[in-house]
């Protein structure tokens, strides 16, 4: 992704002085989220007035809080130069996702429905980054209201909060590559128009209508307006927050079932490729590497699993094969949704849940995880070594879709891969530390960091994750936020060569 300007006029003009970050654009942007937030907030009390609920009070005093906290930053900012480069997006993503967080938290906390902050927090940090892990034992309890600011949190976060601004309003000009760079990390960017403003147009358009699709195949199944909504919100967000403790399970229908399993593993797909399809150029979408990868691990998975609950745990074949694929789905895209107990299916096939859970969606989609492309690279590299070995002298290309993978890519990945794995180890190393068992610690690191939501053991799909430690809890939304901005958008706020002056 090119710079949004070069060396030679890096510092014209400018008033940072010898700061290599430009504060006053930063608080300025900040400060116009808020607002965008605080919208937000006024859509939820509105949610809760139709159902004739008290809740509405506390998001009307969660949106004052963010006007006023958005107004100082807007005053902080003004006379602030317009421009942004790739230190201005990371500080503008990592702190607007911290924000947008701590202030989400406000109208859970301040009601009473979810009483502790560290709950609280865990809980929005699981919306916002699509997770879908909660600490809720009963879900029901909430109000419309909360229930839909819950769903619409995993909805904006689907596709990224930055990312949703850059679509609705253009406040951010010439910055928008640089937020986009920040906030879409991934091994590639499909550019489908010159700019990124109108690509987000397009995006969520598509992002819109599977959602308004998957609400009427709800509704038809049998869920209400306001049931269809929220869980379309959070299945294409692949986020996995429902309106009901036992999830999916509560209405009992097959229908439902495949209508959601399907909408997880489309959602699971680079969103450019549907936009392809709009254009007539659907060709795209068939000889895509990726999907085909993607669709590929997801059938394997689909029918290994079927077949060891149709003979070992005695299910009837349409049911075994319903529960493997919806499982699959939610844990290869990282929904989060359950509609079985896969605590009780054979021990190999958690292994089997857990490559889902680490694999992911593909780039381009709302789904966590390590993502499939990256995954292709790594095998088609590992392949190309062995034959190396019987060939030192040959020139063995990695390709994707037709096209050479340059070195350079290739050693993001590898060393992405690795970094991934060394966080997944130090924060199962710290949970075990805060006395969670082995595979508990296990599996909510993975979860958390492939924002997949159910763990395994005590942390399963027919669990809550309440029983944690608050330490814990912390360490879990941490690892939620550095898994949905891809490790290094955040991590990179902790290097201290990024704020040293030039």
């Amino acid at each position: 992704m090119e710079e949004f300007y070069n060396s030679s006029n890096l510092y014209k003009g400018v008033t940072r002085k010898n700061s290599l970050i430009n504060k006053k654009i930063i608080f300025r942007v900040l400060g116009i989220l808020l607002f965008i937030e605080s919208a937000m907030f006024l859509l939820c009390a509105g949610i809760s007035l139709c159902y004739g609920e008290h809740d509405y009070q506390y998001f009307l005093y969660t949106m004052l809080l963010n006007i006023l906290i958005g107004g100082i930053l807007l005053l902080l900012g003004r006379n602030a130069e317009k421009r942004l480069t790739r230190r201005d997006g990371y500080c503008i993503v990592s702190f607007t996702w911290m924000l947008f967080t701590l202030s989400g938290m406000l109208p859970f906390y301040i009601s009473g429905g979810i009483p502790s902050i560290t709950d609280a927090f865990f809980e929005t940090m699981s919306g916002f980054t699509t997770t879908g892990a909660t600490i809720l034992d009963n879900i029901e309890s909430l109000s419309h209201g909360m229930l839909f600011w819950r769903s619409l949190t995993q909805w904006i976060g689907g596709l990224g909060i930055v990312f949703f601004t850059i679509a609705v309003l253009p406040i951010f000009g010439g910055g928008n590559l640089q937020l986009f760079s920040a906030e879409a990390t991934g091994v590639t960017h499909d550019k489908i128009h010159p700019k990124i403003s109108v690509m987000a147009k397009w995006i969520w358009a598509v992002y819109l209508i599977l959602t308004v699709v998957e609400t009427a195949l709800l509704m038809v199944g049998g869920m209400s307006l306001f049931d269809a909504v929220c869980h379309s919100f959070t299945t294409t967000a692949t986020g996995g927050y429902s309106t009901k403790q036992a999830s999916i399970s509560y209405w009992n229908s097959p229908f439902i079932e495949y209508v959601v399993a399907i909408f997880m593993i489309l959602s699971g797909v680079n969103f450019s490729l549907y936009f392809m399809c709009l254009k007539g150029r659907g060709k795209r979408l068939l000889k895509d590497d990726e999907l085909r990868w993607f669709l590929k691990s997801v059938g394997i998975l689909t029918l290994v699993i079927t077949l060891a609950l149709f003979f070992q745990n005695h299910y009837d074949l349409e049911s075994a094969f319903r529960k493997a694929l919806f499982q699959v789905a939610t844990a290869h895209t990282s929904c989060g949704f359950a509609t079985d107990d896969y605590n009780f299916w054979p021990s190999f096939t958690w292994m089997l849940l857990i490559f889902a859970m680490l694999s992911g969606g593909c780039t381009g989609s709302t789904s966590g995880g390590i993502k499939n492309m990256r995954l292709m690279i790594l095998a088609r590299n590992i392949k190309n070594e062995f034959k190396r070995m019987l060939h030192p002298n040959a020139v063995l290309p990695v390709r994707v879709n037709d096209h050479v993978i340059s070195p350079s890519i290739i050693a993001t990945v590898n060393t992405f891969f690795v970094f991934y794995l060394l966080c997944a180890l130090a924060g199962w190393t710290l949970l075990m530390f805060f006395g969670v068992g082995l595979t508990e610690a296990m599996s909510t690191v993975i979860s958390s960091m492939g924002n997949v939501g159910p763990g395994l053991g005590a942390f399963g799909p027919a669990f809550s994750w309440a029983a944690l430690p608050d330490a814990a809890k912390w360490v879990l939304s941490f690892l939620m936020l550095i898994g949905r901005l891809e490790l290094f958008g955040v991590l990179l706020l902790f290097y201290s060569g990024f704020w040293r002056s030039r």
